[in-house]
């Protein structure tokens, strides 16, 4: 982790700031530049940047190459002038200033409610210790078990850690990462930019604008080494169920070690960081142990497919065409005899320029040097990343198109999507053909073009638009009946993200479990983290928290994380032994769930998602704006709760 006192005090050479300046931002530096100087010049019309196309970062600000250089050249004399101050300590903007700036720089109007949420960003101040002034002794009425040691699991230890807070971490795999340690298959990475999805008090210099996945894993590890979380994890330990305790106001937890041994752990306080995509779904078909070859799902990607040359001349067949298809597909077309895409139905991609982009030396030098630099870059992918597309997602009840579209916004959405499509698959008629959605762009989540059309066009590789009827010796046979003689079969079908805490047991207030609470298919929890009949059990990563609309996750985890840190310093402060939310709460926030999902593009008919349940309910993603879900999970309110003293 970098920070400002880590700067070097004395000035870098004029040659080095101005070198590492051209490789800036354009509007990012003209917010450090305000910040810095307090000049409020520069945010005259004359630089005021565009709007960003897309999602992309707009690094120039579709400005002038003078007006650029105009920008550069006060950055470079303000951040020397700092230097001749003795690199003092950053004061960072006000939330007038921030919002302002925000609504400058970003070439459009960011509404002053995003300001506060903003000027958390900016001021860095999301990842600080929740818990660190709680007397030492009021700590020890408190302990808990932490399920799983991903980012959610890491960032909650921290927190308790920190406060002096016994508890252990139990995760089923053998180091930390969790979604991240279990998916390794070619060309894993993330789709959100590298310096958006990451902790927002961990630094680190991305190598690439979205950072692949063993630089992902190694960034976690780091965190992990960091905050020594790997002494309070219990790996290859597998929760196989919790059981609540109404007289001892405890959770009795079943674990089974490495050896398959059982034992029983007690605890106040649940607290389930298993993540939401982390269990495998395979499609039920007829012949799977029949396949000659290698078969298996893209999460549990053998390592001797790792090896030089295990890939060359196989025929492949991938069954899917979602995120871990497209990732995969690309990253081995060019080793493999034959790849064949098994495709239901076509996904909506995106461009963008910067995927696989190197960061480069220059902006690591800003990010460490010019102070704020890091922060206000993170604020602006906020913006682009996460809640601007969102106005455009809600049906517009008098737009006549029934299934391409849902109103203007989005039909003009379609219209890129689709030429950015056509240009990339040139005369290729029949892939423009199977690559068109019949849906509305966002119905399903958006994913960026990793050379996905590129890769259509190669003589090796075939689209096949069926899904598979069954598997045989030999490969796989799709919907029409047609045989595909294949060597390697790789099911990219997705989690089982609308079964939540599965396959765990946990059996709540009066015996029910949460699969006799909710069904298989229909969690619901009061902001996705809690739920009546489950006392002092905390889900991270919970029901309609996943993200549709985009951003980062990691954000989402940072702002459930806190939530839980202001419930146990409730109970901590208040001498509780028991906080569990009240049904009627819980039943309000959920109805309000269900309308917003009504008017949004995810339940929309023309498609189907991961998003939904069998009965059409929306369980995995958030309806709201990232800010809105920012603002509910910033206090604990106790009135929200039936609370009991700690016996």
């Amino acid at each position: 982790m970098t920070s400002v006192s880590q700067r070097p005090t004395t000035r870098p050479i004029t040659a080095e700031i101005r070198s590492a300046v051209a490789a800036g931002n354009i509007p990012t530096l003209l917010a450090v530049l305000v910040e810095m100087t307090g000049d409020r010049r520069w945010m005259a019309d004359r630089y005021r940047p565009t709007r960003s196309r897309g999602m992309d970062d707009n690094s120039s600000g579709g400005l002038a190459a003078e007006v650029q250089e105009e920008i550069r050249d006060a950055v470079v004399d303000a951040l020397e002038h700092w230097y001749d101050q003795g690199a003092p300590p950053r004061r960072p903007a006000d939330e007038d200033l921030v919002a302002a700036l925000m609504s400058f720089t970003a070439g459009e109007d960011v509404a002053p409610e995003f300001g506060p949420m903003m000027t958390e960003i900016v001021h860095g101040t999301l990842g600080d210790p929740h818990l660190s002034d709680l007397q030492p002794e009021s700590a020890t009425s408190m302990n808990a078990v932490v399920i799983g040691a991903g980012v959610a699991g890491m960032l909650i230890s921290t927190q308790l850690a920190e406060a002096g807070i016994e508890h252990i971490v139990l995760e089923k795999n053998d180091e930390v990462g969790g979604s991240w340690y279990e998916n390794h298959y070619p060309g894993a990475g993330v789709d959100t930019p590298s310096y958006l999805y990451s902790i927002s008090s961990f630094d680190h210099p991305w190598s690439t604008h979205f950072g692949k996945r063993d630089e992902v894993q190694g960034y976690l590890q780091a965190f992990a080494d960091r905050h020594s979380i790997r002494e309070r994890v219990r790996f290859g330990t597998e929760v196989r169920s919790a059981i609540y305790d109404a007289d001892a106001q405890q959770w009795r937890v079943t674990v089974r070690g490495r050896e398959g041994r059982e034992e029983i752990l007690t605890t106040r306080i649940l607290i389930s960081a298993v993540g939401l995509l982390n269990r495998p779904k395979l499609p039920q078909l007829d012949g799977m142990s029949s396949f000659r070859g290698p078969v298996f799902h893209s999460a549990e990607w053998p390592d001797e497919l790792d090896e030089p040359g295990a890939l060359e001349g196989k025929r492949v067949a991938i069954v899917g065409s979602g995120a871990s298809a497209m990732q995969i597909g690309p990253a081995i077309a060019d080793r493999v005899g034959s790849l064949t895409i098994f495709q239901r139905s076509p996904q909506w991609i995106a461009p963008n320029d910067d995927y696989f982009a190197p960061v480069g030396d220059s902006v690591h030098w800003l990010m460490d040097n010019l102070p704020g630099y890091r922060e206000w870059y993170r604020a602006r992918l906020s913006w682009i990343f996460n809640d601007k597309v969102h106005s455009t997602l809600h049906v517009d009840p008098e737009w006549p198109e029934p299934t391409a579209s849902i109103n203007a916004v989005n039909h003009g959405h379609r219209e890129f999507y689709l030429r950015y499509m056509r240009a990339e698959l040139g005369d290729r008629d029949d892939l423009i053909a199977l690559s068109t959605p019949d849906y509305p762009p966002f119905g399903k989540r958006m994913l960026l073009d990793n050379g996905w059309f590129r890769m259509l066009r190669r003589p090796n590789v075939e689209l096949v638009p069926q899904g598979v009827e069954r598997v045989t010796p030999e490969g796989l046979v799709d919907s029409t009946g047609v045989a595909h003689d294949v060597d390697i079969i790789v099911f990219a079908t997705g989690f089982h993200s609308d079964r939540y805490l599965y396959p765990m047991d946990i059996v709540g207030r009066g015996g029910k479990t949460t699969v006799e609470a909710w069904g298989d298919h229909d969690a619901y929890a009061y902001l996705g983290i809690t739920a009546p009949d489950f006392p002092n059990l905390f889900i991270l990563t919970g029901p309609n928290t996943a993200l549709g609309h985009g951003g980062s996750f990691i954000s989402i985890l940072e702002y459930q994380v806190r939530y839980v840190c202001d419930a146990l310093r409730a109970m901590i402060e208040n001498r509780l032994g028991v906080l569990e939310v009240r049904h009627d709460v819980t039943d309000e926030y959920n109805d309000a769930v269900d309308r917003a999902h009504a008017q949004m593009v995810w339940t929309h008919p023309a498609m189907t998602n991961w998003y939904r349940n069998p009965a059409g309910r929306v369980v995995a993603v958030l309806p709201w704006r990232i800010v809105d879900y920012w603002d509910k999970t910033r206090r604990v309110e106790l009135s929200d709760f039936v609370a009991e003293p700690l016996r």
